[in-house]
């Protein structure tokens, strides 16, 4: 199966400074991890447009996109304590936004069944009306307005080990999306519990899952066989967004959770079965060790090409994927099957 690959260069240009765990550096581990997938010719390169005005002001404001412009036009400097840029900074960012609709645009082409965007700054962190987490544009809830605005209905998965408060927000009252994060609980941003359901007519359309730390891939494989599975049968997308953030690897130094590649080797088969090939769309988001970030995408993008490349086990899985999912982890997953059902009722 065809994969497209959205590379910029301008993704590599942008940075938050000496030091910053993100950097240029996870791009070329990323692409080198795509490019160890197996999957020579149908592998599919391309190097998206930039975003438009209209496209990035269904997410966030003209005033705080003007002002971002400048700043990084002015020399840049920090945003937040977390966040910072460069002069190319901006131009990095409006590509990274753009990746999602031209990649929808050439899926419904037919030119592959799934798309992989290796771009940064990442995004589900950015809120409407500033930047924060490493975020300045919050590029999967670009391309999920633009689709929601299309008439589809749009389901976001987000296994980042951070919660997408950006995106959370973009959507919470909207019924036409359906938001979904896994995430590690206590950890910033800090939102993401249980509670947070969605508000109005999206009551229900956003499901948490805030996981304490070590918890590991029976955990999610149980949240999608007992949650995500029949909430997404409910749903009835016609869309996939994937906030790809792989630092909930065991290995990552920014966070406590115990993930391997085979885990994103799994939960990317699960979610390749939620929807038709040529409606899913995979965004780079976290992950900051270098070797564990390439594997997982190499796992990751092998997997969404039809390639069965194993360079780490699953964790923690029985024979049924998730016979040890016991604890606080599975617990969470049973309050978010009852609060699901109470929802409904």
């Amino acid at each position: 199966m065809k994969v497209l690959l959205g590379i910029h260069e301008a993704s590599f240009a942008h940075s938050g400074g000496t030091s910053h765990p993100e950097s240029p550096d996870r791009l070329a581990a990323t692409i080198r991890g795509a490019r160890s997938a197996r999957l020579d010719s149908e592998l599919m390169i391309f190097s998206p447009r930039s975003a438009s005005t209209a496209e990035i002001e269904r997410i966030h404001t003209l005033t705080y996109l003007s002002d971002l412009e400048r700043f990084c036009a002015a020399g840049g400097g920090h945003l937040d304590g977390d966040t910072a840029v460069v002069p190319a900074s901006y131009e990095a960012a409006i590509h990274a936004a753009g990746a999602g609709p031209d990649a929808v645009e050439r899926l419904r082409a037919g030119e592959a069944s799934s798309a992989f965007l290796a771009l940064r700054p990442p995004g589900h962190h950015a809120v409407s009306e500033r930047a924060m987490g490493f975020c300045l544009i919050n590029n999967i809830a670009v391309t999920a307005a633009s689709l929601r605005d299309q008439g589809e209905r749009v389901l976001i998965v987000d296994f980042d080990a951070h919660h997408g408060n950006g995106t959370q927000a973009a959507f919470y009252s909207d019924p036409e999306v359906l938001y979904i994060s896994l995430h590690q609980y206590p950890l910033y941003p800090g939102s993401g519990a249980l509670a947070e359901v969605g508000a109005d007519e999206g009551v229900g359309c956003t499901i948490n899952f805030p996981f304490p730390a070590g918890t590991t891939g029976d955990a999610y494989a149980l949240a999608f066989d007992e949650v995500i599975g029949p909430a997404v049968e409910r749903f009835a997308p016609t869309w996939v967004l994937v906030s790809a953030g792989f630092d909930a690897h065991r290995e990552d130094p920014l966070t406590d959770m115990g993930l391997t590649a085979g885990d994103y080797r799994d939960l990317t088969q699960r979610l390749m079965d939620m929807t038709v090939p040529g409606r899913r769309i995979f965004f780079l988001e976290g992950g900051y060790d270098l070797g564990a970030l390439e594997r997982s995408v190499q796992m990751t993008i092998a997997t969404l090409g039809g390639e069965a490349i194993v360079s780490e086990s699953r964790s923690g899985a029985g024979a049924d994927g998730h016979s040890g999912a016991t604890g606080e982890a599975g617990r969470i997953v049973d309050y978010a099957r009852q609060l699901q059902e109470r929802l409904r009722s």
